[in-house]
């Protein structure tokens, strides 16, 4: 996996076709905001295998978890009793 490169949302702004060409190539960037992260640009074809794997464990982990919980039964409700008037 490539390292992210930080960029600065003024300067993706400006240079944003410069970006998307590097994502195409492979490369990823860090979009920040203020010097806060606010969002990735990354390929979106080839997903990592290992952050797949990684989301798969997690998932069956979930999974495992709920089946081991008990049913609540909270009892019959109705469509409006679900939202606050």
């Amino acid at each position: 996996m490539a390292p992210e490169e930080i960029v600065a949302t003024a300067e993706g702004n400006r240079r944003f076709s410069r970006l998307l060409r590097g994502v195409r190539e492979g490369r990823r960037y860090l979009v920040t905001a203020h010097g806060r992260p606010i969002g990735r640009l990354l390929p979106a074809a080839g997903e990592d295998e290992i952050d797949h794997r990684v989301r798969e464990a997690a998932k069956r982990e979930l999974l495992r978890r709920l089946e081991n919980q008990p049913v609540s039964d909270v009892g019959p409700w109705t469509r409006d009793e679900l939202y606050e008037r």
